[in-house]
C-alpha cells in the first residue's frame, strides 16, 4: 500500500499507540490549551516519529490523503474548524471506539447523518467489535469490524509475585455504573484491590503511571479485574492477556467471546464467582500462572499487531477506493510541519 498522510485526533491515547504502528505518516492537530482531541503526541506514550504534531490552524495547508474521525465533535465541528473545503472531501473513516449510548440497540450512530449536515459521510465505520456492530444502528453506512491490539513494552512479563489484583482504568467515578466503579468497592472490601489510572489517587490508587511504565508494574500483581458493565472490550483486558496475566471480569459485551472462563481468565456476572476467582487466584500462584499462559497464546493468536495493521491496510484501501477520484500515490516523505 502507498504510504499516505492521514489525520486523526487524540482521542485514545492507548488506542492511538497501536494505530501508529501501521506505518504511514500520522498527523495529530494541536492547540495551545490542548482541549479534547489536541493533545497532540502527550507525554505518556512512545509514539513513533512518524506521529508528527501540527498546530491546527495549519491543518488546512497539509497534503492529506484521509481523515480519521472518533467523535461526533470531530465529524460535525473539528472538521469544519481546522480542515480546508478540499480536505472535508477526502476520504475519511469514522472509528467508533463505543458501545451505543443511552440506548443498547436503538441509538443511530452519528456517522448516519440522514439530516445531511455533513459535505461527506464517512466512507467506512469502523466498530472496534462485533458487539458494537449489531447494537449500533447503521443505517446504510458500510461498517467493519477490526478487533484490537495494544503497542506495550515487550519486557513486560507476568510475574504475579505481588499478592494483590489489581484494576486499570481513568476515572471511574465520572461513569460509575458503566464502569463498575460500585462492584471495585464492592470487592476491595473482600478481596485485596488496587487501582491505576487517571484520577484514581483519591481513591487511595496508584495514579496515571505512564503506559511506557504501567505493564512491568501490573505484571507483578496475581490478577487483572476488569469492573466494567458497559463499553467496548477494555484495553486493559488485552494488555493483562498480552503480558500473560489472568484476567478476571464481567461476562459482558464482547468479553464472553473472548474469554474462556477457567480456561483464560474468569468471566462471570455472579459476584460471587468473580469474588471466589478472584480468591483462588490468589491461593494458588501455579493456577495463575497457567491461565496468564493461556490467555497469552490467545492474545497472541487474536490480538497481534502485525493481524491488526493488516486489518487497518485494508480498511484504509477500502475508504480510499470508495472515490473513484482518488488515484494511487507514490511513496512518499513525511510533509514538513511547522
Amino acid at each position: 500500500m502507498p504510504r499516505l498522510n492521514v489525520l486523526i485526533w487524540h482521542i485514545h491515547g492507548s488506542y492511538l499507540n497501536a494505530l501508529a504502528r501501521v506505518d504511514h505518516n500520522w498527523y495529530l492537530p494541536t492547540k495551545p490549551d490542548r482541549p479534547e482531541g489536541y493533545l497532540g503526541r502527550g507525554t505518556t506514550f512512545d509514539l513513533p516519529q512518524t506521529v508528527r504534531e501540527v498546530p491546527a490552524e495549519e491543518v488546512r495547508h497539509l497534503d492529506l490523503d484521509l481523515v480519521i474521525f472518533q467523535t461526533p465533535r470531530n465529524l460535525f465541528h473539528d472538521q469544519f474548524e481546522i480542515l480546508s473545503s478540499h480536505q472535508q472531501e477526502l476520504p475519511s473513516i469514522y472509528l467508533e471506539h463505543n458501545t451505543p449510548k443511552p440506548d443498547a440497540v436503538h441509538t443511530l450512530h452519528p456517522a448516519v447523518d440522514r439530516d445531511r449536515a455533513l459535505p461527506r459521510r464517512p466512507d467506512v465505520l469502523v466498530h472496534v467489535t462485533h458487539f458494537n456492530d449489531i447494537m449500533w444502528d447503521s443505517g446504510d453506512l458500510p461498517t467493519t469490524v477490526i478487533e484490537h491490539s495494544v503497542a506495550i513494552d515487550p519486557r513486560a512479563r507476568y510475574t504475579g509475585d505481588l499478592a494483590r489484583g489489581i484494576v486499570v482504568a481513568n476515572g471511574m467515578e465520572r461513569r460509575p455504573r458503566i464502569s463498575g466503579f460500585d462492584l471495585f468497592l464492592k470487592l476491595r472490601e473482600q478481596v485485596p484491590l488496587d487501582i491505576a489510572g487517571m484520577g484514581t489517587e483519591s481513591l487511595g490508587g496508584l495514579g496515571d503511571v505512564p503506559y511506557r511504565h504501567l505493564h512491568r508494574l501490573v505484571a507483578r500483581y496475581r490478577f487483572l479485574f476488569s469492573p466494567m458493565r458497559y463499553t467496548s472490550l477494555p484495553l486493559a483486558v488485552i494488555e493483562g492477556l498480552t503480558i500473560g496475566m489472568p484476567v478476571v471480569a464481567l461476562a459482558t459485551t464482547e468479553l464472553p467471546m473472548v474469554i474462556d472462563h477457567g480456561e483464560t481468565g474468569f468471566v462471570s456476572c455472579d459476584v460471587a464467582v468473580l469474588r471466589e476467582s478472584m480468591e483462588r487466584l490468589l491461593d494458588d500462584p501455579g493456577l495463575a500462572g497457567r491461565i496468564g499462559a493461556n490467555g497469552r497464546r490467545l492474545a497472541q493468536e487474536r490480538f497481534g499487531i502485525a493481524r491488526f495493521t493488516r486489518d487497518w491496510e485494508a480498511v484504509m484501501d477500502r475508504a480510499r477506493g470508495a472515490d473513484p477520484a482518488v488515484s494511487r500515490l507514490d511513496e512518499r516523505s513525511p510533509l514538513s510541519v511547522a
